[in-house]
């Protein structure tokens, strides 16, 4: 018999943090939203209080400071995460991306253990103008010059970029070997000359934070910027992107989904039309029943991809089949939930027309949904469905 059910560990968690997140971070939306940053005063108290609960970077492990949760439990939390603005996740809870594991020495010190702390903030910069899904064809180069290494290029769309206090950045050392070798993971500190931010690129959604065009200009960083082993950026990329795409997009998007169904199913009990609530209407519990069939359908493919990769697996073709599953539902579904409210909907006075514009933008980044369907097609014809 396989066992579903949830330790009490887990249930209390997830439980604290539902709490958590429609008690202290709900009510911080709809300024964040309206001011395009969240107001100090209040991140400063809810910060506070999450990290005295233990609600700061969850996904790291115990022994750096992190929750250590397994990647199940990470999952569950995060689906609670999504039922919230990407900013305020951000900023409530911590950005703290898993390579940074592969610190040593007095990176650790540096970079890795403030970051868990909350004391530093951290930019991921991987996409370019001229590479998106495909991230192995980057043109920014990373030349060593005696004990220095010089970088040059241009990363965009970097999340926090503007305000982060340093950078992860992906580089080519070796331009022949490219993502079999020739890649490495650069950590670049925000007042290094030739680093600048050129400037905020204005989104349709996530508001709140700010995605960043970075210049590289001859940027001269110490041989002991490297991130890992030199040539195996690209490697480690990849082992981290796993829990990424499953955590970040496959279970927030559950939570997002689960949101709207939930603002939905309480409006059409509420909401009368012809002497009766809209949810006696036939075409109104469609919307309604099609989503709660797409939401559970998802959720339950993260939590077997979550459970194979605490096993040790590595369900790559799994995870990019819930990218795209999950980027398109949440998509769907908070379409559904618009058309419920009807007129109401698409006002500004309800989370749904923020969530409409956020939901959009899950199925580009971390790999296009065209992309993930290439390569799930590409692994089905060559080793068939291994589910």
């Amino acid at each position: 018999m396989i066992d579903f059910s949830l330790t009490d560990d887990s249930r209390l968690l997830v439980e604290t943090v539902r709490r958590f997140v429609e008690a202290e971070v709900q009510p911080l939306e709809e300024a964040t939203e309206h001011d395009a940053r969240i107001p100090p005063e209040e991140l400063k108290r809810v910060k506070t209080k999450a990290q005295e609960l233990g609600l700061f970077a969850m996904n790291m492990p115990e022994d750096v400071g992190g929750g250590g949760l397994s990647c199940v439990d990470h999952c569950l939390v995060e689906e609670e995460f999504g039922k919230t603005s990407d900013a305020l996740i951000r900023r409530v809870f911590g950005q703290v991306y898993p390579m940074l594991l592969a610190c040593k020495d007095e990176q650790r010190g540096k970079y890795l253990l403030p970051t868990v702390r909350g004391e530093k903030i951290c930019a991921m910069a991987i996409t370019e103008p001229g590479a998106g899904s495909d991230a192995a064809s980057i043109s920014t180069t990373a030349d060593l010059d005696g004990d220095e290494w010089v970088l040059s290029g241009t990363k965009h769309f970097i999340s926090d970029g503007d305000i982060a206090d340093y950078v992860i950045v992906m580089a080519l050392t070796d331009k022949e070997k490219r993502a079999r070798g020739g890649i490495t993971l650069f950590l670049v500190d925000k007042d290094t000359p030739g680093f600048k931010v050129a400037r905020n690129q204005p989104m349709m959604g996530h508001r709140g934070y700010g995605h960043a065009e970075l210049v590289f200009d001859n940027c001269r960083i110490p041989a002991s910027a490297v991130l890992g082993e030199v040539g195996n950026g690209f490697k480690l990329i990849m082992k981290s992107v796993l829990e990424i795409r499953l955590a970040h997009i496959g279970a927030r998007a559950v939570g997002m989904a689960t949101r709207a169904l939930e603002l939905m199913r309480k409006y059409a009990g509420e909401r009368k039309q012809f002497g009766q609530p809209i949810g006696e209407f036939q075409m109104v519990q469609k919307l309604i029943a099609d989503s709660a069939i797409e939401i559970f359908g998802v959720k339950m493919m993260v939590l077997n991809a979550a459970w194979e990769i605490d096993q040790g697996m590595e369900p790559r073709d799994k995870v990019s089949m819930i990218k795209v599953a999950a980027s398109e539902m949440q998509g769907r579904v908070v379409d559904r939930a618009i058309q419920v409210f009807g007129g109401m909907g698409f006002t500004k006075e309800m989370p749904l027309e923020r969530m409409y514009r956020d939901a959009r933008v899950t199925r580009i980044y971390d790999g296009t949904s065209e992309i993930h369907r290439m390569l799930i097609a590409r692994s089905t014809i060559k080793n068939g469905l291994t589910l």
